[in-house]
């Protein structure tokens, strides 16, 4: 098995590719070694000491660090990947879900959050799983948009720049009820 990895704009996250699926729909982001009980994968990557976070995209996993090194946590990282898909372990356990990212909104406002959606989906999504990241929608209220950046992409020193520059303008270029986005703590 033959793993690549890329580096993302943030320099405490690097992206796994292991050339297989990860995640046949959705994702899912283990921000402590105590949210990884619902993932075998992400409990043998959180044996690495020095890793503080696991993100699975469909067809890859962002690890981000704490102080270590890569050139120290890196060959344990591909080693914990390696050896999980080998053993032919779930990625997730049998009762645990992946989190599709997609608040529900039926309000009066239905019509533009489905618009919204839809270019979060097939514009900004893509991009943003690039770098070894998601977006999830949290909201629309009075003009404003609530989202909220994850994996690769949450704590990333260009986060606000993607969101207020890149996306805002996208969903204000679109859907003129858009006024701002804002981010939302996960």
């Amino acid at each position: 098995m033959f793993i690549q990895t890329e580096a993302t704009p943030n320099p405490s996250t690097l992206k796994f590719l292991p050339g297989r699926t990860v995640m046949p729909s959705g994702t899912a982001d283990f921000t402590s070694a105590d949210d990884a009980d619902a993932s075998p994968l992400a409990q043998r990557i959180f044996g690495v000491e020095g890793v503080e976070g696991v993100f699975f995209g469909p067809d890859f996993i962002s690890v981000a660090k704490g102080e270590a090194d890569w050139a120290h946590i890196k060959p344990a990282i591909l080693g914990a990947i390696m050896e999980h898909f080998t053993t032919g372990q779930p990625v997730m356990a049998d009762d645990a879900t992946a989190d599709g990212g997609h608040a529900e909104h039926d309000g009066p406002h239905g019509a533009i959050v489905t618009q919204i959606k839809d270019l979060l989906d097939t514009r900004v999504r893509p991009a943003v799983a690039q770098d070894g990241g998601d977006i999830t929608f949290h909201g629309f209220e009075e003009g404003i948009v609530y989202l909220s950046m994850r994996g690769a992409c949450a704590g990333c020193p260009s986060s606000t720049m993607t969101l207020k520059m890149g996306i805002e303008n996208l969903l204000r270029h679109y859907i003129p009820d858009v006024l701002e986005v804002r981010p939302v703590a996960q």
